[in-house]
């Protein structure tokens, strides 16, 4: 594999209506999680790449492992446990600009992910482990997995990419959220915090001071997302600003940052100059908020293309 990742997947319901969740009588239903997310973004971008996880024996778990198939990530290192159901979530938006997520996920098959799951050699083959801090707070089981395949990579010298991806409602302290990030953050070589990321972790600094904070932590590349106002990247050689693409309408929003992970691991894969890598990260965060549903937004190599080029023809004939 190209990418190896690891975490929960979950079915998605959103209400058909905007509004409170309490008067919304119809929902569709999608597949989400931050790592499949990403996942399935390098996948569509044409790279291999395979996901670790348990799902319930369910149908929902069934749902998971057909939809990620049918995208070509490799799911091979999945387990199904009949003892434990997949977790769901729920998607409520209230207003446009007003999306609130409730997770039912608590005792799910993923939570019961174990290091005795892990396939060293699988691991061992990749270019690079991508994790986030969602699975360390599923469970202690879940975090002394993720340590467990941050040590798998480092003996074999397979480079770490972690995203925070902070969900306080996850944790039961956030004072542990944040020593658990942290030594996460000193044991991986490629950072990604948002902006409130970055603030949970360090206090209210400038971009540059969180940048230069994460790389004497031991990172070599940091690489700070501003939203829709592009990413800041930093290397003990060198540090730039790369600006955003602006999005005329956000449909939805969650699911951009996998969207820029999958873009920047992209671009790291093909030796894109890191100007390159970003720019291409900030273009498929901007387009994944175009279309409803995590994963679904993730774009084809040619979409991306088209919008770093501003190529913008609404219809293609």
């Amino acid at each position: 594999m190209d990418v190896v990742t690891i975490g929960e997947s979950m079915a998605v319901f959103t209400p058909t209506s905007v509004g409170l969740m309490r008067q919304a009588t119809t929902f569709t239903m999608r597949i989400g999680g931050a790592e499949s997310n990403v996942a399935v973004g390098l996948a569509r971008l044409g790279h291999r790449v395979g996901w670790i996880s348990k799902v319930g024996s369910d149908e929902f778990g069934k749902a998971i492992l057909s939809f990620l198939k049918g995208e070509g990530v490799d799911v091979s290192r999945v387990k199904m446990d009949g003892e434990a159901p997949t977790g769901i979530y729920f998607k409520e938006q209230r207003r446009p600009n007003d999306t609130r997520v409730y997770y039912y996920r608590k005792g799910s098959a993923a939570s019961r992910l174990t290091p005795a799951d892990l396939d060293e050699k699988y691991i061992a083959e990749a270019k690079y482990l991508h994790i986030t801090g969602i699975t360390p707070a599923l469970s202690e089981n879940c975090r002394e997995t993720i340590f467990a395949a941050m040590a798998i990579a480092r003996r074999h010298g397979v480079k770490i990419v972690f995203d925070p991806n902070l969900r306080l409602k996850l944790w039961n302290e956030a004072d542990r959220a944040k020593e658990v990030m942290l030594r996460m953050a000193a044991e991986s070589d490629v950072v990604l915090p948002g902006e409130a990321e970055a603030s949970f972790l360090f206090g209210k600094h400038s971009v540059e001071e969180w940048g230069s904070r994460l790389l004497d932590m031991g990172a070599s590349l940091v690489v700070i997302k501003l939203g829709a106002n592009g990413a800041h990247y930093f290397t003990n050689a060198h540090h730039e600003y790369v600006p955003g693409f602006p999005v005329e309408r956000v449909i939805d929003p969650v699911g951009a940052g996998d969207g820029f992970a999958a873009g920047l691991l992209s671009g790291l894969l093909e030796g894109l100059r890191l100007t390159e890598a970003v720019q291409r990260a900030n273009a498929v965060g901007a387009l994944v908020t175009m279309v409803e549903g995590d994963a679904d937004g993730m774009p084809e190599r040619d979409d991306v293309e088209r919008l770093i080029n501003q190529r913008r023809e609404d219809v293609t004939r």
